[in-house]
């Protein structure tokens, strides 16, 4: 179980798998979750703020070790915090590059509506059109606007009081059935069978959209400064897309007799990541990352070290409870 501060920066809004509730106002947990970080400003020329902004190729070099995660491409030490916005800008063109895809930001057209329990988004973007919905359940206490948990396919964590829980259907969004999956969805009914974004993008960018809609209609009594997003297992690689991996740390556990799953053996088994992504499994350390760098777009799991740089390490925090079932929530919690 994890949780995770959802107040640094603005832009920290939407991204993956969360576990419980930040009340933005107040500075407090209302729930044990993870924050969302919202990633529509990732393709934005103007968050490059005189950092290297990299629309060209660039050399790659093979290094062993973990990232720097206080360290710009170009060899600058981060040493404030205004840095570190820079530098997060920076790693999320190289993730997007060489792992993700190049998550689009929101549609040209995004239309929402509300009847009963069920939210229905309609998308438009250069003549393509889709529609996705989700299915808001509402508490039998607490005042409205509710804070709300958006879980992936259905969720097996018990609905606190006072929260409401939404089905986010991802897999409608973008399919994983194996590798011949993809392209197919919703997502790509938008943008097409060929773009670059595996399904976990393509994920993350339907939850972008859910907080869009909810935003614009105010009928849902929902408040959209208290979300969460939550899910385990195949559904749980959307929580930053795994992030806290490092594919420098798997590989020699797993040379070593560990019964993990490596980059290389991931990518056959369904389409999460970017297609580009498969041409660097077998040389992970060419690249100008590692995966754990996608925690710092707020901060947690293998990245603590810059949630204390931050002088933000009470904020974070996660507990693992061994011995039960799978896709069930722990009994002692």
């Amino acid at each position: 179980m994890w949780w995770n501060w959802l107040g640094w920066p603005n832009y920290m809004r939407c991204w993956r798998d969360l576990c419980g509730l930040y009340d933005n106002s107040n500075h407090q947990f209302c729930y044990l979750c993870r924050p969302i970080v919202h990633i529509d400003s990732w393709n934005s020329s103007n968050d490059c703020r005189g950092m290297l902004c990299i629309t060209t190729s660039i050399s790659l070099k093979a290094n062993s070790k973990l990232n720097d995660l206080f360290k710009m491409y170009n060899g600058d030490r981060i040493t404030t915090k205004d840095q570190f916005q820079y530098w997060q800008t920076e790693i999320s063109q190289l993730l997007q590059r060489y792992e993700l895809g190049t998550l689009p930001g929101c549609p040209a057209s995004l239309l929402p509506f509300v009847s009963g329990n069920t939210l229905t988004i309609n998308c438009g973007n250069s003549g393509k059109s889709m529609s996705l919905s989700v299915t808001i359940t509402y508490p039998s206490s607490g005042t409205a606007p509710y804070p709300t948990i958006l879980v992936y396919g259905g969720g097996s964590l018990p609905a606190p009081s006072r929260v409401t829980m939404i089905d986010f259907n991802n897999d409608d969004l973008a399919a994983q059935v194996g590798t011949s999956s993809r392209g197919q969805g919703k997502f790509y009914t938008l943008y097409r069978s060929g773009h670059s974004v595996g399904a976990t993008t393509a994920w993350a960018w339907g939850v972008s959209r859910v907080i869009d809609a909810l935003e614009q209609v105010t009928t849902a009594r929902i408040d959209t400064t208290k979300i969460g997003v939550t899910r385990c297992s195949l559904n749980g690689k959307e929580s930053g897309a795994g992030e806290s991996i490092c594919w420098r740390v798997l590989d020699p556990l797993k040379y070593q007799g560990a019964n993990i799953q490596i980059e290389s053996e991931i990518i056959g088994e369904d389409p999460w990541f970017s297609a580009s992504f498969n041409s660097y499994v077998n040389q992970v350390p060419v690249l100008p990352f590692d995966h754990h760098s996608l925690s710092c777009f707020r901060c947690m799991s293998t990245a603590h070290i810059a949630w204390q740089a931050l002088g933000a390490s009470d904020h974070m925090g996660y507990s693992q409870i061994r011995a039960h079932a799978h896709y069930a929530f722990p009994w002692n919690q």
